[in-house]
This record gives C-alpha cells, sequence and structure tokens, in this order.
C-alpha cells in the first residue's frame, strides 16, 4: 500500500471511529427523550394538543377550541397537573352546544350542552390519576380531552430524536464499551500511521513506469 493511499483510509477510520463515539454517546446519555403521562390511546389522532401544567394551582382549558374539522376541541386536550389543582373549562361560543361528561375516571358532568361564549365549568382534582372525558353532543368527532393528576401516573417516552440504549436494539453491550473500543482503534490507527511515516512504503510497492 502507498503511503498516501495508507493515510487516506486511516484518515478516514479515525473519522468514522470518532462519529462512532458520539452516537454511542448520545445513545447512553437517553437522547434527550420526555415523558408525558399514557393516555391509553383516547387522544391518538385528536386535536388541542397537550400541555404539563403541574406546579400551577389553577388551569383553563378552552371549549370549543379550533380542531377536529371546526371548534370542536378541548384546547389543550391532554394536561397534566397536580393533586388539588383546580382545573376550569371555558366555553369560546363557538361550534355549537359542548359540555364535559366524563368517560372514565373523576365525575366530571357540566350538565346540558350549552353554546355561550364565558359559561364555565370547574372540578378540583383531588385524587391522583387519568381522568378520560369528552363532549357528549361531538364524541364521534374528536372532540375528546384527558387529565393526569399527581406523579403515580402511567408514562410514555416521547421526542429526543429517536435514539436508543444498544440493549434496546437487541445488543447486549453498552454503549460506554463501544466508546473504549473506538478509542482503542483510534489509538491504533495513529501507531500505524506514525509507523509508515517514519518508514516509508511498504517493499512490496514499486514503480510503475519502465526503466533501463
Amino acid at each position: 500500500m502507498k503511503r498516501r493511499e495508507f493515510l487516506r483510509t486511516a484518515g478516514g477510520a479515525t473519522a468514522a471511529a470518532t462519529a462512532a463515539a458520539g452516537t454511542a454517546a448520545a445513545q447512553e446519555g437517553g437522547g434527550g427523550a420526555q415523558v408525558q403521562p399514557d393516555f391509553g390511546g383516547h387522544l391518538d389522532g385528536v386535536d388541542g394538543g397537550y400541555e404539563d401544567l403541574r406546579g400551577q394551582s389553577e388551569v383553563t382549558i378552552e371549549v370549543g377550541a379550533s380542531g377536529n374539522g371546526g371548534n370542536l376541541a378541548f384546547a389543550p386536550a391532554g394536561i397534566w397537573i397536580d393533586t388539588g389543582t383546580t382545573v376550569t373549562w371555558e366555553w369560546t361560543g363557538e361550534g355549537g352546544g359542548h359540555n364535559v361528561v366524563s368517560s372514565e375516571g373523576a365525575s366530571l358532568d357540566s350538565g346540558a350542552a350549552v353554546s355561550e361564549a364565558g359559561s364555565t365549568y370547574e372540578y378540583t382534582f383531588e385524587s391522583g390519576g387519568i381522568t378520560k372525558y369528552h363532549c357528549v353532543p361531538h364524541e364521534a368527532l374528536g372532540m375528546l380531552g384527558a387529565v393526569a393528576v399527581g406523579g403515580d401516573v402511567a408514562t410514555v417516552s416521547t421526542g429526543g430524536g429517536g435514539e436508543k440504549e444498544l440493549h434496546e436494539l437487541g445488543v447486549p453491550i453498552q454503549a460506554h464499551w463501544v466508546g473504549s473500543a473506538t478509542i482503542l482503534g483510534i489509538i491504533v490507527t495513529i501507531i500505524y500511521t506514525f509507523f509508515i511515516l517514519k518508514y516509508g512504503e511498504s517493499p512490496n510497492t514499486g514503480n510503475t513506469g519502465g526503466g533501463e
């Protein structure tokens, strides 16, 4: 192998090894993944969004917000709050008559559907858990909501760019071991590079041109 070819190959290998080390470190760090309450699919495909509102003693949810093909959404549709927090549902006056009725969990019931803007319904969540609810007239159109209360609720991972730990991919090795092996590979590459630079080209490498 010629010296230039070797150095080009060694440089590429070192860059690849460095990239692998960075990937391993990102995997070991978890990729910045976050968690949110597991609403059991209740809000799948539903407009209105999700907000972590823990730390607030009072929160407000819009009733008749834009979404689900009209003004047929709760906004935010999913929330996470602390025990003892009072939630106020406030009607926007859009989308026709709406109400708030439990599907599962705490006994939410705002009564008959109303359409008047500024109407409100309050409920204080004194117990932990997840409450799923809906608007009776527009349940089939996706006007659904859910409230997670306290820290003892099931959660799911979200975000983080999709990086996974190696053991989650079925590889029985930790990321820091990959990083150590990568560093060792870089050191070996440097040693061989030094050897080639010091002693020159391989004795098997000859001139390609003809001569007398």
